[in-house]
């Protein structure tokens, strides 16, 4: 397994971005998952991309874009269902973590599905707290907002 830096723009990221969506349309429905996030979820302003390969195969990824001055917002975690509970979620939530606290931020902030249980978990095991909803999640009620201080 190989851990890659890289941004946005890299189009093995944009892949398992649109693997992800499809993912949360079969979750969430794809007419709410368009209406509510699809428009928060675009890759232009992150800057800062974790993924992780097997030999051509990319397993999973994460990213992260700036929020204000000392926080940084954690988008577009996933790991490829046939590659899950081997670590490799909590793998890109450090390598984020390395790479904002580097950056200067302070504090790491993300939205999840209500719906996302296993998502809402593993943030919990790695020191996120939920938190009131920020920015275009404030009365969205499918949304759960998350913070770690790192």
């Amino acid at each position: 397994m190989r851990i890659i830096h890289t941004d946005g723009k890299d189009k093995r990221f944009e892949n398992l971005c649109c693997e992800l969506d499809k993912y949360l349309n079969n979750i969430i429905g794809e007419e709410k998952q368009q209406d509510q996030y699809n428009r928060y979820n675009t890759l232009e302003d992150i800057h800062d991309v974790i993924l992780i390969t097997d030999k051509s195969d990319v397993l999973a990824c994460g990213g992260f874009k700036r929020y204000d001055e000392f926080t940084a917002e954690v988008k577009r975690v996933y790991v490829k269902e046939n590659a899950r509970r081997h670590g490799l979620g909590k793998t890109v939530m450090d390598e984020i973590e390395k790479v904002a606290l580097k950056k200067g931020y302070k504090n790491l902030i993300l939205e999840t599905g209500r719906a996302l249980k296993g998502a809402q978990k593993m943030y919990r095991k790695l020191g996120f707290e939920v938190i009131n909803n920020f920015g275009q999640y404030i009365g969205n009620d499918e949304s759960i907002c998350m913070k770690k201080i790192i």
